[in-house]
């Protein structure tokens, strides 16, 4: 994992935080054994902060982009409305089992529909409006994802996007990746755009919450 703070202080975070649930500590578990880049995984400290803010906000649809091994998901998922539901979209079929299971163990599988395919050929047909949307996918599309689901998310909605620190190569173009040049790219859009206004957190590897005006 990259962290923008010391071990030492993300680990006293996650001491003074709620713990994990039993199916996401299992889950943890599970995409360290199962996957090749478990660090893709939002793991506990983010789960967490994803939780609070869904509950804050109680969303009626919630849109993801990116499923990984589920774990955001459900996060996630615990905000949601009686009757609200979670749409996440990711390209890997091979994790699916093992999201299903999460989804079931975590008694949120009625609530969270996964579509396997890209999502910039989902979004486009799915007609609802979001009250929350995480990204956290190929960092080159983040741009497009955001241009994707700007209209259907309501009013007053929200739009989280995940490493847009990307492990602090943004202070440094020169010498940065693709994909943190796209992370630049991506928090100076949200910048400059009218429509929303936002703030970018040194959690993790950088979370920006934008909100809809």
């Amino acid at each position: 994992m990259h962290l923008l703070t010391s071990e030492e202080i993300n680990t006293y975070c996650e001491t003074h935080s709620s713990s994990e649930s039993e199916t996401l500590y299992n889950l943890r578990r599970q995409t360290h054994l199962q996957t090749e880049l478990p660090i893709m995984l939002s793991g506990h400290l983010q789960g967490q902060v994803l939780s609070m803010i869904s509950q804050m906000i109680q969303p009626q649809n919630i849109l993801e982009i990116g499923t990984f091994t589920g774990y955001s998901a459900i996060c996630l998922a615990k905000g949601l409305t009686e009757n609200g539901q979670l749409i996440t979209i990711d390209i890997n079929e091979e994790l699916s089992e093992l999201c299903h299971a999460a989804f079931q163990q975590s008694g949120y599988q009625h609530k969270i529909k996964m579509m396997i395919g890209t999502a910039a050929s989902i979004i486009p047909e799915l007609d609802y409006e979001f009250d929350l949307v995480f990204i956290d996918a190929d960092k080159i599309n983040y741009s497009n994802y955001f241009d994707l689901v700007i209209d259907k998310v309501k009013k007053g909605g929200f739009i989280l996007a995940d490493n847009v620190l990307y492990h602090g190569e943004v202070l440094s173009l020169e010498k940065a990746s693709k994909n943190a040049k796209a992370m630049h790219v991506y928090n100076e859009k949200i910048l400059n755009d009218k429509r929303v206004e936002s703030v970018l957190l040194p959690l993790r590897d950088g979370v920006m919450i934008t909100r809809k005006k």
